[in-house]
């Protein structure tokens, strides 16, 4: 494995008792596209929450570029090179496209209201390349002819989109993206498939991805890991993962069942 980008050492998290996640150890070179499946209240999102800073864990670590990033504040992960997607639209109603992937770059900019209110030149040279930047994003994500289109008329998966644009603008070392290909057609998730390959081959990088639709995982990811109950059961290539019998039997078992009997 390439070196690791993004690491969780025996990370547990608790809720009124109850272990969301119990020694959790994860491992995530640079470079990867790594899958996390499991159950409803599995406890993936808890990891992610974990990870950007949301939730401080009990015990354990979270290590991000061989630094230790637990405690810390969300802005200042995400200024370490964390980004984050959620499973609920976030663009800004009443902006357009554009101007939601401008607001993606707010951390990095540095001229203030000050300036902005006195509109001096630095102010705007710096609108100006934020704008070429969110341009450039929307162009790499196939999304810029929407740029001066409300972000609120485009349809959940184009918004989707337009939030990994969103993410990509900071320059981020990791993204992690909850349930990203909710809602798209067969069509567009062959494409989002692609774009994925192209954040990771293009960009360099490294993406942590929660996904219920099981074909896009198997096709997309490098390695997978299953949670179920806060715990991981399974982690290793794809094609193991889904031919693990613990896996089958607490996740893709039931999801095949649930197929079945809807038919």
């Amino acid at each position: 494995m390439s070196r690791s980008m993004l690491a969780l050492r025996g990370v547990g998290v608790s809720f009124g008792g109850v272990h969301v996640l119990d020694h959790v150890d994860l491992d995530v070179g640079e470079g990867e596209i790594r899958g996390i499946i499991g159950p409803n209240g599995a406890g993936k999102t808890t990891l992610l929450n974990v990870i950007c800073g949301i939730h401080r864990p009990d015990k354990g670590q979270v290590v991000l570029d061989g630094e230790v990033v637990t405690g810390l504040k969300p802005s200042t992960i995400a200024r370490r090179g964390i980004g984050r997607t959620f499973q609920t639209s976030q663009l800004f109603k009443g902006m357009t496209v554009l101007e939601n992937l401008m607001c993606g770059l707010h951390r990095k900019t540095v001229t203030g209201l000050f300036a902005a209110g006195l509109g001096l030149p630095s102010c705007r040279e710096e609108e100006e390349r934020t704008e070429e930047a969110a341009r450039l994003a929307l162009e790499f994500v196939g999304m810029a002819h929407f740029a001066d289109r409300p972000g609120h008329q485009l349809s959940f998966g184009q918004q989707r989109v337009v939030e990994i644009a969103r993410t990509l603008i900071s320059e981020p070392k990791v993204v992690l993206l909850d349930e990203p290909a909710v809602g798209l057609s067969l069509n567009r998730l062959s494409e989002f498939d692609l774009l994925l390959r192209r954040i990771r081959d293009d960009k360099g990088v490294t993406l942590v991805l929660i996904e219920h639709v099981i074909r896009l995982v198997m096709d997309v990811c490098d390695e997978v890991t299953v949670l179920n109950s806060g715990q991981i059961i399974a982690d290793g290539k794809p094609e193991a993962v889904r031919n693990d019998p613990d896996v089958i039997e607490a996740y893709l078992g039931k999801e095949l069942r649930a197929r079945h009997s809807a038919s």
